[in-house]
């Protein structure tokens, strides 16, 4: 039977690409992100991080490999700084790194065949690299996003949290068993102990979104703090201990903790 459903298709102005290459490509980034690239092939895309010594994430990107080498999707605000860390880790390293205009877009919803497979989540679809015809803007998908419960780079900014307390275990983001990376000691204790004491998860309300950084309440103790949202429904990070069974409040405005499926 055939799928009906309009595949909805937008153009991500606030991602773009760096074209990485050469020999001695996959060994260089292995070393560097949370995700492994060593297996990656043509066609497959993988999420990733580049976190801080420290392991706080420092850059969020998508790894896309091609037949020569890889694109790298990644916020069109850091490309230039981006490009320049990963220029001073290289040394030796025999990689050609190149800012592209390549555009990025994001489908959903429809028959997504031939597309990069989002691998965070089934329902974010995929991504596309090059010029194609759009039917959306980055607003509708932000919205379709935040709907599913994934958070974004709005929410985890720069050098501010840990990726597992931004979900990145959950959404195929870390690879525990690849050896070493830039920050992996820290996300590697964190996943040992199994204590994750904070997460994002996405919280409903009436009215507009509260302002980034308000504080939610459980009664009179903090619980955690609203980052990016819109009408309705915005993504918030969270004390696990405080929100169970909690009544929580935001600028004295209830609001509850929609957890999503995968994250059950």
């Amino acid at each position: 039977m055939c799928d009906m459903t309009t595949l909805t298709v937008a153009p991500l102005l606030s991602r773009a690409v760096i074209a990485v290459s050469g020999p001695d490509w996959k060994s260089f980034l292995q070393g560097l992100l949370t995700q492994d690239v060593e297996t990656i092939q043509p066609g497959e895309l993988r999420f990733a991080a580049l976190l801080t010594p420290q392991g706080k994430v420092l850059y969020d990107l998508f790894v896309a490999g091609t037949e020569d080498g890889a694109l790298l999707d990644v916020a069109a605000e850091h490309r230039a700084t981006i490009l320049m860390r990963l220029t001073m880790y290289r040394l030796r390293a025999k990689v050609t790194l190149e800012a592209v205009d390549t555009p990025v877009f994001a489908a959903w919803g429809g028959d997504i065949a031939g597309l990069y497979i989002d691998p965070r989540l089934p329902g974010l679809g995929a991504r596309a690299y090059g010029e194609r015809g759009a039917n959306a803007d980055e607003d509708a998908y932000e919205a379709h996003r935040l709907a599913l419960g994934a958070p974004g780079p709005a929410d985890w900014g720069s050098e501010a949290t840990y990726p597992i307390e931004a979900n990145y275990d959950l959404l195929a983001g870390i690879d525990f068993k690849k050896g070493c990376f830039v920050g992996q000691e820290t996300t590697s204790r964190m996943k040992r102990r199994g204590t994750i004491k904070n997460r994002m998860l996405p919280i409903a309300f009436n009215g507009p979104a509260p302002a980034f950084g308000t504080e939610v309440l459980a009664g009179t103790l903090r619980a955690g703090e609203v980052l990016s949202g819109r009408d309705g429904r915005a993504m918030a990070l969270l004390r696990l201990d405080r929100i169970e069974g909690a009544a929580l409040t935001v600028d004295g405005r209830p609001v509850t903790v929609e957890r999503p499926d995968w994250l059950a």
